[in-house]
């Protein structure tokens, strides 16, 4: 199987080169000519100890060395860009502190736009995208799992499949997000309070989490719920069947997550907890007979709070509905 890390888009490393190539040329520049750059980047006179400008002029050519290296592989070699990505962040911040003191003009700033500030955005998309790519990568297993095996041949804690737990009646599979998230443990806790009108429409709650049983079989014992079946999932591998992806920036991290996450955090008391698992995964819910999916709610946001009573009854609440048996 290819690895993951070979197939970030091409611009990223056409990017990286650029960085390289300008970062050498730089340092080139102001190693060779010192008093001129400093003059041309807007350093006023009298140009006193140039030698200190000619070791920033290598330091910058170093890391056009780094850039072009990380360009074979972006992924693989995120470090470099993130070192690189602090440094073009730090150095604006730099100016911008010695201009509020007096020490350096406006005029010295002008060179932060083409050393850092063009930049960010290009370093930050690959950054994301070498997250996104890491956390997506099996831990142990890389073999994949279609709908129809996932659904026959993974076992629960207690040794049953989803075919053989959808069999006797509908079953509920609820995909939980890393169990240190504000809103899998508002989840647990909406589940638990939903369970006896689920159970009582005659329909089962089973739980996927990504982290190791021992400690995820704790966690759902503090809401009572450590009777459920549940499928210890770190390798992502049903999330994956089930269609459940990697949010993207907003679904994660836009102000209705932010909101809603200081709301049930703090103001209803869930609580923030360690990352646990891959953190960029989407939760969602789906209800089962006889080993078919015939309704789906994926969420649309970290923050989306679904009602898993009427999921359980056949998800006229759900966003991604399919009552024809065919699955997803």
């Amino acid at each position: 199987m290819n690895d993951p890390a070979s197939h970030a888009p091409r611009w990223m490393s056409t990017v990286l080169r650029a960085a390289g190539i300008y970062n050498l040329v730089w340092g080139a520049w102001v190693v060779l000519w010192p008093e001129w750059s400093l003059r041309v980047c807007g350093y006023p006179e009298p140009l006193n100890y140039p030698q200190f400008w000619q070791c920033i002029g290598m330091i910058v050519g170093v890391y056009g060395i780094g850039y072009w290296i990380a360009a074979s592989d972006p992924v693989r070699h995120w470090p470099i860009v993130f070192v690189g990505f602090l440094g073009k962040v730090l150095g604006p911040i730099g100016f911008l502190w010695g201009y509020s003191q007096g020490t350096l003009p406006l005029s010295a700033g002008r060179i932060n736009i083409t050393n850092d500030v063009i930049w960010w955005a290009p370093f930050a998309a690959i950054l994301w995208h070498a997250l996104r790519t890491s956390a997506d990568r099996p831990a142990r297993d890389p073999a994949p799992l279609d709908l129809s095996s996932a659904i026959g041949t993974v076992r629960s804690q207690s040794g049953e499949t989803l075919s053989e737990l959808s069999a006797a009646k509908p079953l509920l599979l609820v995909f939980l997000r890393h169990v240190g998230c504000t809103f899998c443990l508002e989840a647990l806790s909406d589940l638990a309070k939903q369970r006896p009108e689920i159970e009582a429409r005659g329909t089962r709650i089973a739980l996927v989490h990504l982290s190791d049983e021992g400690v995820a079989g704790e966690l759902f014992r503090q809401y009572g719920l450590d009777d459920l079946p549940r499928f210890s999932d770190p390798d992502q591998r049903l999330y994956q069947a089930f269609g459940l992806k990697q949010g993207r920036f907003l679904q994660l991290f836009g102000w209705k997550v932010l909101s809603r996450g200081t709301q049930a955090a703090i103001f209803e008391g869930h609580g923030f907890g360690g990352l646990q698992g891959n953190g960029l995964r989407m939760p969602g819910v789906f209800l089962l007979r006889d080993g078919t999916v015939v309704a789906s709610y994926r969420h649309q946001t970290t923050a989306d709070r679904p009602d898993y009573c009427e999921l359980a009854s056949g998800g006229r609440q759900s966003t991604d509905v399919r009552h024809n048996g065919s699955g997803l």
